[in-house]
C-alpha cells in the first residue's frame, strides 16, 4: 500500500465560521435559560408566562441548536479527501458511499480558493480538473490547501 501524504475531512468551522460559533451561543443560552429559567429574565414576566414556559423554550432552543450542530458534523465527517503517493482518493457518504479516485498523473489543473476569512482559518476550497472545462472534484473547507495543492502538482 502506497504512502499516505494527506487525509482529511472538511472542518464544520472552516466552512461555516459564523453559523458554527452562533449554534454553539444558542446551544449554551437554551441550556441556561433550562436551567435558570425567569431569573435571567430582568423585567418581571407577565402571568401568563410561567416559569415552566421560559425553561421550555430554552430546552428547544439548545435541542434545535444541537441538532443543527449534530447535522453539520455528520456531513463534514461523511467527506474524505485522502492523497497517496500516486491517487487522491474522495470518499462521500455516511451509510452509502461514493468514491472518486483520480490518478494524480492525470490531474491537469488545480484550483484553490480561499477568501479572506478562509486564509485566516488556513482552509479553501479546491477544484481538480482532468480533462475537459468542468472539473472532476470540487472539496469545500479542507484544512491547510496549499499543502493540498503542491502534493496534488508535485505529481
Amino acid at each position: 500500500m502506497s504512502e499516505i501524504h494527506y487525509d482529511a475531512h472538511p472542518s464544520m468551522l472552516r466552512i461555516r465560521p459564523f453559523s458554527t460559533p452562533l449554534m454553539i451561543v444558542l446551544l449554551l443560552a437554551g441550556i441556561l435559560f433550562a436551567v435558570m429559567g425567569p431569573a435571567l429574565i430582568p423585567v418581571p414576566l407577565p402571568e401568563p408566562l410561567d416559569e415552566r414556559i421560559v425553561k421550555i423554550s430554552g430546552l428547544v432552543v439548545a435541542g434545535l441548536a444541537l441538532l443543527q450542530l449534530c447535522i453539520w458534523w455528520l456531513a463534514t465527517r461523511s467527506d474524505h479527501l485522502v492523497i497517496r503517493d500516486d491517487e487522491l482518493v474522495w470518499t462521500h457518504g455516511l451509510l452509502s458511499k461514493s468514491y472518486t479516485e483520480i490518478k494524480l498523473s492525470s490531474v491537469r489543473t488545480v484550483r484553490l480558493h480561499q477568501s479572506l476569512l478562509q486564509r485566516i482559518l488556513n482552509a479553501g476550497d479546491i477544484k481538480i480538473y482532468t480533462s475537459g472545462d468542468d472539473p472532476e472534484l470540487i472539496v469545500r473547507g479542507l484544512p491547510n490547501p496549499s499543502l493540498l495543492r503542491e502534493l496534488i502538482k508535485r505529481n
